[in-house]
């Protein structure tokens, strides 16, 4: 049996490093300004309700920081030895949001039930003021992510992240206001755990695609399926076997698959054209195609080898 491989690499047009960057660098400048005054409102009222929520504020200006590393790593040129580059560290830089978001959600449901059992006392207005400048900067950094998070994991844990606090300060700046003008002291646990839970289910999908990805898994953006009904209706193709296919990164996926054709004709037409609608139709960045000649028999079935 005789055998030719193929292999194509090209990137597909994405947002470039500098695009990537500048929302972490305006997100993380406007967290650590809004974590400066919430200390400094914290000591000069020696409230430890804002000095606390700004140290959670810096777990997530640390949370930004993974993700925005994970993006510069990715622009890393591959080496011999780590012939992907670093695009992976864009998986791990997902998963670690993800199981921190979790830790996160762990925190306020502690401190909820904790509240429930000794209730505390109103949120004076100094604690909603910094709270509604929390939903402001927040917001804003939420905002800047928004674009990015729907065809980046990485990105979607950053958005995540600062979507989850966003939510907290909101959650905060109307239970104070309420708290301020009945004696509902039960209202803030309430609110806080059903902010929890909103949060945990947001944070399930982003740990289980994180995981996905980091096992090798299809990503969600690929459809199996069609790409061998595609591979398999070219001309000449009788057989489809050994298809992989995997991310690389948060951003880039691989393909690899045997094919059998029936003639040699044509090879580097053939296999140029089906390296394009890979790309264009199936969110495919890293091709590599070997063409097989010989027997269906030889082979087994489609079903069977995939």
């Amino acid at each position: 049996m005789s055998e030719y491989s193929y292999k194509i690499e090209r990137g597909r047009g994405r947002l470039t490093i500098t695009q990537k960057q500048t929302p972490f660098i305006i997100g993380i400048s406007l967290n650590l300004i809004y974590i400066i005054a919430e200390l400094g409102f914290g000591f000069s009222t020696n409230s430890m309700a804002l000095i606390a929520d700004a140290s959670h504020n810096f777990s997530d200006v640390l949370g930004l920081l993974v993700a925005w590393l994970a993006v510069w790593l990715s622009q890393k040129a591959p080496t011999a030895k780590r012939t992907y580059g670093y695009k992976s560290a864009s998986i791990l830089a997902a998963l670690f949001n993800a199981v921190f978001l979790l830790v996160a959600i762990g925190g306020i449901i502690i401190e909820a039930l904790q509240r429930l059992q000794t209730p505390a006392a109103p949120h004076g207005w100094t604690v909603i003021i910094v709270a509604l400048l929390g939903v402001i900067v927040n917001g804003i950094t939420t905002f800047l992510f928004l674009h990015g998070q729907k065809d980046d994991l990485n990105i979607k844990g950053a958005f995540m992240h600062m979507a989850a606090d966003t939510g907290v300060s909101l959650g905060v700046v109307i239970t104070g206001i309420i708290m301020l003008l009945t004696d509902w002291s039960w209202l803030d646990p309430v609110v806080s755990l059903i902010i929890a839970v909103v949060i945990l289910i947001g944070t399930w999908g982003l740990l289980r695609d994180a995981i996905n990805l980091s096992l090798n898994g299809v990503p969600n953006s690929v459809d199996v399926a069609a790409i061998t009904k595609c591979i398999a209706a070219q001309p000449s193709v009788s057989k489809v076997h050994d298809l992989h296919v995997w991310a690389i990164g948060t951003t880039d996926n691989a393909l690899s698959v045997h094919l059998v054709r029936n003639t040699t004709d044509n090879n580097d037409c053939f296999l140029n054209d089906l390296d394009q609608q890979l790309r264009a139709k199936y969110n495919i960045q890293h091709i590599t195609i070997q063409v097989e000649y010989g027997t269906c028999q030889q082979l087994g079935s489609v079903e069977n080898s995939i």
